[in-house]
């Protein structure tokens, strides 16, 4: 009998020894070749894939579900009423990853697949609860590039990320790691957060980087900003300290700026400072309104968390079984943490 396809907790299941979780989003040219390569690996104690249909505008899931019904290992298609992004996807797929480590990686074949195998024995052999992979060449756009340098160093001070560690989409966790990330119940997860908030029993492992084979990268300048908000809002009250610190600087030069135009006042004849005045105002007023836009950022995302906005809504979940037919059941399921 086919498996049961509503969604189980990594402890508890009585799985494969290895879950590999792909986010899916305009990959349907390249997602059938990454799968066939996956299911070829020879996994000690079994493997199976987990595909999250991000809302993808093209045919990926129509791709995606051929895949659950011919590939030989284990395929479960996890399709999302809409597009909720990357990290979003990531939760929704962990929650239906039975394995006793699980993998994540993109879907544009920049990870190798033999990768995974060597990924896996790493973590097995390490005993670490979490492996992620940095590149000695990344192959993505100049931009992409120093957009993750700027996103891997502010995380250090933000997420207390140990120095040397590269965050990449292509990791490797214990059951237990996904099993208390997924509790997260917010709208806004960012995975490499959650993470580091239940463990620092981590290591890292050099991997290939591939150019990308087809199609273009579906982050951009917007996703990356978004990204940033979700690291720096979410996990951290650090951008209100920066706040603080900066109205406190601020306002130890405004003291001194005072004392100055008293003393010029006194002791000197000083020209018309209509440009030097509106200077000041307008430097003073977008920090205000920096800070308020900050602040208003934090109470927005409270509001939407306390109003319980869904972190994704599963439309329906097809579950393969590799030694038999697949067995497909539609629901619609408001996914929280």
């Amino acid at each position: 009998m086919p498996d049961d396809t509503g969604p189980l907790s990594p402890a508890l299941a009585t799985g494969p020894a290895l879950s590999v979780v792909i986010p899916v989003y305009n990959g349907a040219s390249s997602i059938g070749e990454l799968v066939s390569a996956l299911e070829r690996l020879a996994i000690p104690g079994g493997h199976e894939i987990v595909l999250v249909n991000d809302g993808s505008p093209d045919n990926s899931r129509e791709v995606c579900r051929r895949l659950v019904e011919t590939a030989s290992v284990t395929v479960t298609l996890v399709d999302l009423s809409r597009n909720f992004g990357e990290h979003n996807a990531v939760m929704a797929g962990l929650r239906h990853a039975r394995g006793a480590h699980i993998i994540t990686m993109d879907d544009d074949l920049q990870n190798p697949p033999e990768e995974v195998a060597r990924l896996l024995a790493f973590a097995q052999q390490s005993g670490r609860e979490v492996i992620y992979t940095y590149y000695d060449e990344k192959q993505h756009a100049g931009w992409r590039n120093v957009g993750s340098q700027f996103t891997n160093w502010i995380a250090g001070f933000v997420l207390d990320k140990p120095s040397g560690f590269y965050l990449s989409s292509f990791r490797c966790m214990s059951a237990f790691v996904v099993r208390e990330v997924t509790r997260y119940e917010g709208p806004f997860p960012y995975v490499d957060g959650l993470i580091l908030q239940v463990t620092q029993d981590i290591d890292r492992l050099v991997v290939r980087h591939l150019p990308r084979a087809v199609g273009r990268s579906n982050y951009t300048l917007r996703r990356l900003l978004r990204l940033w908000l979700s690291m720096f809002v979410n996990f951290s009250v650090m951008p209100l300290r920066v706040s603080t610190l900066t109205g406190f600087a601020l306002s130890f030069a405004g003291a001194l700026g005072g004392v100055a135009a008293i003393i010029e006042a006194l002791f000197f004849s000083p020209p018309e400072g209509w440009a030097s005045l509106m200077a000041a105002v307008m430097l003073l007023s977008g920090v205000q309104l920096l800070i308020l836009g900050l602040v208003g950022e934090y109470l927005g995302r409270l509001y939407l968390t306390t109003n319980r906005k869904p972190q994704s809504i599963v439309r329906s979940v097809i579950r393969g079984n590799a030694a038999a037919s697949p067995a497909v059941t539609s629901s619609l399921l408001r996914e929280h943490g």
